[in-house]
């Protein structure tokens, strides 16, 4: 059993509301977050700090590797592209931090880009229909194939940090993020759910607790409004 949080985007109170709820209901269990823990919202340092020494885990999204190549490959396409994403307030929370900025990239970068667990599959932006060829003859998912296109094509705009094309049915429960939502969103036929519900644009903060591929649970904390102004 696991439980999974959506898109923080720097909502750091928000989080730990948030994460109360969880926590009061389930003590023990393991947490995971779908990425894009910083940007847009005012905390970005808090949440990352806050990740990194409670030893939760999470997926890195494209707002955290827009993070990490603007420091360490300020050409690439993801530095280029964080100036336009909602960068200025993260910035501003590494104001009184600055020494910590290294730490968190090269954390960040450490990170998997998924997390294929007995529970669920969880990546940022979920696995594109673009990976059908990893589908065997079974009509299973061969895994290490799958791993291999992702780390080959996380640049990709249908790639596990980018993508918004339809997902594939890999025969187990995907969880993700990355297109916001006003309420978590479970589609059948791809066996998948969205837990993006905005916290940035002062909406909730989502998470899901799951179970051998079946949603046991849901909690949600409504945006904290010192997240955002």
């Amino acid at each position: 059993m696991v439980a999974v949080v959506g898109d923080i985007h720097g909502c750091y109170n928000t989080f730990i509301g948030l994460l109360e709820k969880i926590k009061n209901s389930y003590p023990s269990i393991e947490i995971y977050c779908v990425g894009d823990l910083i940007d847009r919202g005012k905390f970005g340092y808090e949440v990352i700090h806050y990740v990194q020494n409670t030893n939760i885990k999470f997926t890195p999204g494209n707002h955290d590797y827009m993070f990490y190549h603007f420091f360490k490959d300020p050409e690439s396409i993801f530095a280029r592209t964080w100036v336009f994403n909602g960068n200025e307030l993260t910035l501003e929370s590494y104001n009184n931090h600055e020494n910590a900025i290294f730490e968190h990239i090269d954390f960040i970068q450490k990170q998997p880009l998924f997390y294929n667990l007995e529970d669920c599959f969880i990546s940022h932006a979920g696995v594109s229909e673009k990976y059908f060829r990893t589908i065997q003859k079974d009509g299973s998912v061969d895994f290490d194939e799958l791993e291999r296109e992702i780390y080959a094509d996380k640049i990709s705009d249908k790639g596990v940090l980018w993508n918004r094309a339809p997902l594939l049915n890999i025969g187990k429960l995907q969880v993700f993020g990355h297109t916001k939502h006003q309420k978590i969103i479970f589609n059948e036929d791809t066996f998948s759910v969205n837990i993006d519900t905005g916290a940035a644009y002062g909406n909730k903060l989502s998470a899901l607790v799951i179970h051998n591929n079946e949603i046991v649970d849901t909690f949600e904390e409504f945006t904290l409004i010192d997240d955002i102004i």
